[in-house]
């Protein structure tokens, strides 16, 4: 089992930046990749970004490409999403997420390990 906890979530305006991190903890060394998705009022969750072993094959949605940054510091077991130049579009639930498979990693029904959450607001 793996267990993850995300923070770093809050209110920012538009055009901030803020940094999520996600500590993981259990059966890490099982992991393959790790990833976020988000979910905003209404909407279902989708992909934002994931990582493969040994911080390889950064993977980003569209959306947020050239904004938002994934990145893991393997030794705290510490996984993070920098994110600039924040719209009001990308307020949601932010969700850190791991798997020990091989599939898609930009689906969310790859990943079997999940945090709570943490919530992300933009203003105006």
């Amino acid at each position: 089992q793996v267990q993850l906890q995300e923070s770093g979530g809050g209110l920012v305006q538009a055009g901030g930046s803020l940094r999520l991190s996600c500590a993981a903890s259990g059966r890490t060394s099982t992991t393959s990749a790790m990833g976020w998705f988000r979910q905003a009022p209404g909407k279902e969750r989708e992909f934002v970004a994931s990582i493969g072993p040994s911080g390889s094959i950064p993977t980003y949605t569209d959306s947020v490409k050239g904004r938002f940054f994934i990145s893991k510091d393997y030794a705290r077991d510490t996984l993070y999403l920098q994110m600039n130049s924040l719209e009001i579009e990308d307020t949601a639930d932010y969700y850190c997420a791991a798997t020990s498979s091989w599939t898609d990693w930009r689906t969310s029904t790859s990943f079997e390990y999940w945090g709570q959450g943490t919530q992300v607001t933009v203003s105006s």
